[in-house]
């Protein structure tokens, strides 16, 4: 006679394996055959069946001549109990944290902020290669300015990676290095910098009309200026820009002066009636970084990307894609060097 359903059910008393058990045992209609399947011993399935039938009320296999057959109510409970496996898969299965990550079949939408002001061919060529190896991926460029709050943004999921320049990182973040480049200035041909070389020292330097990036966040100065206040300094912005592909247009016309990367400014040279010209104070070199949360520091599908955001790099600065994997630890400063 089966059992009478307990009144009130213990869900402290299930797992996940428990539910694996049912699902085996009823469907191989044996103890044995689902021990051998488990990777169990037929001992340990039919303790697991005697805790089983207790939670469940019901006999769930009797025996029928020289085998056994599964109840009335173990087959009500097949169903469910394959349709939360598969949740559970869905869940906590390798698709869910990219463990078995398929470029070619993947799906979705990536998230990348970033600045324009490294090289310019740095987002097209991204893009190329996004496009080339997960053409099912749509990917959506956000910019960085003092409207976005990239940390919340990168808390939150809303940007999955964030590209950029920092003298000084955020320190909750993980970080992978991607390039240096030489701190170098962009001025008209015909600024006073180009025709008299020897004059361009660090006081002309600073007393010149300058035009300088529109802040990634409200209060921040930019990497220049941080540089330049920690040695008591300060240089004289003249514009703010938040287009920075449309700053060397403005400094041709110009006598303003813009302090960026060399990459960025050697792709100028042909567009522009520019030179470049060597900064008078001594910069350090200007890192570049991607920046990722720990939400998604474990995901095999992120690491994907962000390896293809490191290779990309590694192209535009002459190296070879490094064959191991993309991550840098947290706060590791590991990376190409320009």
């Amino acid at each position: 006679m089966p059992c009478r359903m307990p009144s009130v059910l213990s869900f402290a008393n299930i797992d996940l394996h428990l539910v694996k058990v049912l699902h085996t045992v009823i469907t191989e209609r044996s103890v044995s055959r689902a021990a051998l399947r488990l990777g169990s011993t037929q001992p340990q399935i039919s303790a697991q069946l005697k805790r089983l039938r207790a939670l469940t009320g019901d006999m769930l296999l009797v025996r029928a001549g020289t085998g056994l057959v599964p109840t009335e109510a173990a087959l009500g409970l097949l169903g469910p109990a394959e349709r939360l496996l598969q949740e559970a898969d869905t869940l906590f299965g390798p698709a869910r944290v990219g463990r078995d990550f398929e470029p070619a079949q993947a799906e979705g939408q990536v998230n990348i902020a970033a600045t324009d002001y490294l090289n310019p061919s740095f987002l097209p060529d991204l893009v190329t290669r996004l496009r080339t190896l997960a053409p099912g991926l749509k990917v959506a460029l956000h910019p960085l300015s003092a409207d976005s709050d990239y940390r919340r943004k990168l808390a939150a999921g809303e940007v999955d990676l964030v590209v950029g320049n920092w003298l000084q990182p955020p320190e909750e973040l993980h970080l992978g290095r991607l390039m240096t480049d030489e701190v170098v200035c962009l001025v008209g041909a015909d600024h006073p910098a180009v025709k008299n070389p020897r004059q361009w020292t660090a006081a002309r330097y600073l007393d010149s009309d300058h035009i300088a990036p529109t802040p990634m966040h409200p209060g921040a100065r930019g990497v220049i200026d941080d540089f330049l206040a920690l040695q008591g300094l300060e240089r004289r912005i003249a514009v703010r820009c938040s287009h920075f592909s449309l700053a060397p247009l403005m400094v041709a016309q110009t006598r303003l002066v813009l302090t960026t990367g060399r990459q960025f400014c050697e792709r100028q040279l042909d567009r522009f009636p520019v030179r470049i010209v060597r900064c008078p104070v001594a910069f350090p070199a200007m890192a570049y970084y991607q920046l990722w949360h720990d939400r998604t520091h474990a995901s095999s599908a992120q690491r994907w990307l962000r390896e293809q955001v490191r290779d990309t790099a590694r192209t535009l600065t002459g190296k070879a894609p490094a064959a191991r994997g993309a991550d840098a630890i947290r706060r590791s400063h590991e990376g190409v060097q320009a």
